[in-house]
């Protein structure tokens, strides 16, 4: 079959589209034949290496993380899906291979595909809607109706999802975001936009309950002095928590990755202690059940995938291009 294989660590020199083993399905799993794939910076990362201390590669490795396709074969005790389904889901973490004819995944991390949108559409909704969904959750933030909630960086395709979800749950919602994604931030429900080209979070002297963040960097002491006592910071993009990478690490390395979370994130955890926040960086996790709960949500018409630019499987480095630039206002997706 063909697919997208990670080579070595570095840059879009390091992946090629190639023939490899086909899998099959084992007990338990579904054998989707994949019609898209979304693309995310986790890619990127991964092709650059970001994570290889905690989570080395066996090279070849077949990338990517989330698709839409067609169940070709079930397992050993699957009953939930049959061949011919239409199906979504976000693949293994550590094993990744999304970018491929065929993925085997396990059928408890699998969706029904939504009946409101294009298959391939529906390729971007798995990693950023259970990104969104988790981060403003119980388990996280915990947002709940009429909270201020802040989020960063928010026309991406995480952002846009988390500003809709968060809309729903009846939310203040502010984002930043330039004026070019403005239009895209407002129909997805933000009720304040901040353009970050014009001023700080600061600089404006807006108060908030809750932040999600999704850029990371310097800006992570002032978005702490923008949130209330008691509030919380959840970020994707900041410094690693204590105990946030253990579920992404190998087990030989979770010792590692232990010492790296609680050292990188001491400077930014001491300042959320001194402003009486909570700070936590987390990493989303697979999960069926809250897939379905999305694609209900898009069949009722109260959810939807911005998507913006589709590429074929052959012009996947002009789709890793426009991924890269940072300037996608949605999903880039990769059709088979």
């Amino acid at each position: 079959m063909r697919a997208l294989v990670l080579q070595s660590y570095g840059g879009r020199e390091a992946m090629a589209l190639t023939d490899v083993p086909a899998p099959t399905a084992g007990a338990g799993e579904v054998l989707i034949r994949t019609r898209a794939v979304g693309l995310n910076p986790v890619d990127a990362m991964h092709r650059e290496g970001d994570f290889k201390a905690i989570a080395p590669d066996d090279f070849p490795t077949v990338a990517g993380n989330e698709l839409s396709g067609i169940v070709e074969t079930v397992g050993a005790g699957v009953t939930a899906f049959a061949p011919g389904d239409a199906v979504i889901t976000r693949v293994d973490p550590s094993g990744h291979g999304a970018f491929a004819e065929l993925a085997a995944v396990r059928a408890d991390w699998v969706a029904a595909a939504p009946a409101r949108m294009p298959l391939t559409d529906a390729a971007g909704l798995p990693l950023a809607g259970l990104t969104a969904q988790q981060a403003l959750g119980p388990e996280h933030l915990d947002l709940q109706p009429g909270e201020r909630l802040l989020i960063t960086g928010a026309a991406g395709g995480v952002g846009l999802i988390a500003t809709r979800l968060a809309h729903l749950r009846g939310a203040h919602v502010t984002v930043t975001a330039s004026a070019a994604g403005e239009p895209y931030v407002r129909e997805a429900g933000a009720d304040a936009v901040i353009d970050y080209r014009a001023r700080t979070v600061a600089e404006g002297g807006e108060r908030f309950d809750k932040v999600f963040d999704l850029i990371g960097g310097d800006q992570m002491a002032e978005l702490l002095g923008s949130i209330e006592p008691g509030g919380r910071l959840v970020t994707i993009a900041g410094p690693p928590s204590p105990g946030s990478l253990r579920e992404t690490a190998r087990p030989s390395r979770r010792p590692l990755a232990a010492v790296v979370s609680r050292v990188a994130s001491a400077k930014v955890r001491r300042a959320a202690k001194k402003a009486g926040v909570t700070y936590e960086f987390f990493l989303m996790h697979p999960d069926g059940a809250g897939l379905a709960e999305l694609v209900r949500l898009v069949d009722a018409g109260e959810l939807a995938v911005t998507v913006d630019s589709r590429y074929p499987l052959a012009d996947w480095e002009q789709a890793f291009e426009r991924l890269e630039s940072h300037h996608a206002k949605g999903k880039v997706l990769l059709e088979f």
